[in-house]
């Protein structure tokens, strides 16, 4: 049996949820203090004091605000703005088309279950193969959301130099905390180590031309290698699990003739006048 079938089986929900609070909270630490960033660029930007934290609240996307503010800040058109966010959430689209199969309920639910697709959560609650853990994908979710906003609240308050995190060098924390996810998934599965060198080798090479965001995106495409490659591993692991079905069957048939035998005896007496 996959692993990840066996650990869905042993852990509980709630154990799971919990699990994803743990795993969130730093993230949320490193949210936090980008979000207070956010919140004083776009007050000094001239987005006053209650729409930066209503767009925190329902973007909930780090990269897409502040390619939102890096377009409007340049002189762009708020459609421009809004279509440089979305092309860099356009990477939600996979990523929820890869945890679709393990959301629950019917449409509605499901879209709202879907909400909980963030990067970071998304990247921790997989458990190999295709699977995720809903209940840690939610736990994961839930405390990052009320800290991105509150850190927008904050900044947008406080007001501090935007270029504060940068001096003191707090704007390495998100990057390190994805890292150690990436490590912590190569790390699990070997199927994933390949699609991660061509991701980096890629987005090296991109970086060159382009902005990190695009080069990011560009990346991605790395993912397709596992794409690929996962219906063969599939096929393998359930070629395995049939020949362990059959050969535990068939060492249970000796133990099981003694019966049989009894009882094909049993039926010849009552026969028998």
């Amino acid at each position: 049996m996959d692993s990840s079938r066996q650990a869905e089986a042993v852990v509980s929900p709630r154990a799971s949820f919990l699990s994803g609070l743990r795993t969130g909270s730093g993230l949320a630490a490193a949210s936090f203090l980008l979000a207070v960033s956010f919140g004083a660029i776009s007050t000094s930007h001239g987005w006053g004091h209650l729409a930066p934290v209503i767009c925190s609240m329902a973007v909930f996307s780090g990269s897409a605000q502040f390619a939102l503010l890096a377009a409007l800040g340049s002189g762009g058109g708020p459609a421009g703005a809004v279509l440089s966010a979305a092309l860099i959430n356009s990477r939600f689209i996979p990523m929820g088309i890869a945890v679709a199969g393990d959301l629950r309920g019917g449409r509605f639910r499901r879209a709202l279950e879907g909400q909980a697709v963030v990067d970071g959560s998304w990247a921790a609650a997989h458990l190999g193969g295709g699977r995720f853990d809903r209940y840690l994908l939610f736990g994961a979710t839930a405390i990052q959301w009320p800290a991105w906003a509150a850190g927008t609240a904050l900044g947008v308050v406080v007001s501090p130099d935007p270029d504060l995190l940068h001096r003191l060098g707090l704007d390495v924390l998100t990057p390190a905390l994805f890292l150690a996810l990436l490590f912590d998934e190569v790390r699990r599965e070997r199927i994933n180590r390949l699609p991660a060198l061509l991701g980096a080798v890629i987005a090296a090479g991109l970086i060159v031309f382009l902005p990190a965001g695009p080069a990011l995106v560009g990346a991605a495409l790395a993912a397709l290698v596992a794409l690929f490659r996962t219906p063969a591993r599939h096929r393998q692991a359930d070629e395995t699990d049939e020949t362990t079905a059959a050969d535990t069957t068939e060492a249970a048939e000796p133990a099981d003739m003694p019966e049989r035998a009894l009882r094909s005896a049993r039926s010849d007496e009552e026969v028998a006048p």
